[in-house]
């Protein structure tokens, strides 16, 4: 989907600059990597932030404090002005019926229920609706005149769960159009679809499978969602091979005399350079494609050959992934 000529231009704005970023993207594309790189990023500059993590396990305290417990739903502060929580969707709604009723006890009572559990396992859409409203009253907090926190990033579902995640506050403000769930669903709704506070950060590889998904999420949010996404994300980018004559260096390394071989075999270094440069040409490609399908910059991450282990890996990933996207990558 290219966007059309008489669309209006992208206006991209630095990503610590919104309140809510909402990170998504194929399982296996990182994208826990890159919403932890961008919590560490905001409060290295000063910003308090908020790490939610939605998916079953807790992925990126590990990444940020290796061997640190846990955070759980209450959530602790892992670094200076960076505290990170899992959003429980029965803990959450917990403390949503509190509210409402003025008390935690009684609503404590009701979810821990086995029969209220099994009928709300039963109910499509509560978890996501819950879970974005729980997000929806971390930013909406104030101390006095001023947020609570500056920023928060979100670890959203994987690609396809994730359509689903964010299409529901509207399913829900369509079909509820009185009392405090319909309206907390349009409030919901209208926190996703506002540009100046909310940004969903798609994240890909240059690879066929997760560009496909990319492409065809950034068509939805265009189309049906009205959620801003002004950029996306490429993952674990290999590098344009550095080598003087490329092109012709693997046959002038087979040619090499008998006498000048090393104890590594010319042959061996001249595949390894046909690979490299290959991998690169590919990812050239899937890179190119995905822009143009997309209509939209890119931003580049750098491979890193070791995984993403811990803060210094993190560190590693802020730089290119606050930089200005590209709208052509090289």
């Amino acid at each position: 989907m290219v966007r059309p000529s008489d669309s209006p231009p992208l206006r991209l704005t630095p990503l610590l600059r919104h309140r809510l970023v909402i990170v998504t993207g194929k399982g296996g594309t990182g994208k826990t990597a890159v919403a932890a790189s961008l919590a560490m990023a905001g409060a290295a500059r000063g910003l308090r932030v908020v790490l939610a993590e939605v998916g079953h396990e807790e992925q990126a305290p590990g990444l940020i404090a290796p061997g640190s417990p846990g955070v759980g739903y209450g959530g602790r502060e892992i670094r200076p002005r960076l505290r990170a929580l899992r959003v429980d969707p029965f803990a959450a709604l917990a403390e949503y019926i509190g509210l409402q009723l003025g008390g935690m006890r009684l609503a404590k009572a009701v979810v821990d229920n086995a029969g209220f559990r099994q009928l709300m396992a039963a109910a499509p859409g509560w978890r996501e609706l819950i879970t974005l409203g729980k997000l929806w009253h971390l930013e909406q907090r104030h101390d006095g005149e001023r947020p609570d926190v500056d920023l928060i990033v979100v670890d959203a579902p994987a690609t396809g769960h994730g359509l689903t995640f964010l299409d529901v506050p509207r399913l829900v403000a369509s079909a509820v159009r009185s009392g405090p769930l319909g309206r907390n669903a349009r409030e919901v709704e209208r926190l996703l679809s506002d540009p100046e506070r909310t940004l969903l950060l798609p994240v890909a590889l240059a690879e066929e499978l997760p560009v496909r998904e990319t492409c065809e999420l950034v068509a939805r949010l265009q189309s049906d969602l009205d959620i801003p996404v002004d950029r996306v994300v490429v993952n674990a980018v290999e590098p344009r091979p550095i080598a003087p004559d490329l092109e012709t260096l693997p046959r002038r390394l087979t040619d090499l005399s008998t006498s000048a071989r090393t104890a590594i075999r010319p042959e061996t270094i001249a595949t390894c350079i046909r690979h490299r440069t290959g991998r690169h040409t590919l990812q050239q490609h899937h890179l190119e494609g995905l822009a143009a399908e997309t209509g939209l910059p890119l931003v580049t991450l750098p491979h890193r050959r070791g995984g993403i282990a811990g803060p210094d890996d993190l560190n590693a990933l802020v730089e290119p992934l606050l930089a200005e996207p590209a709208t052509v990558p090289s």
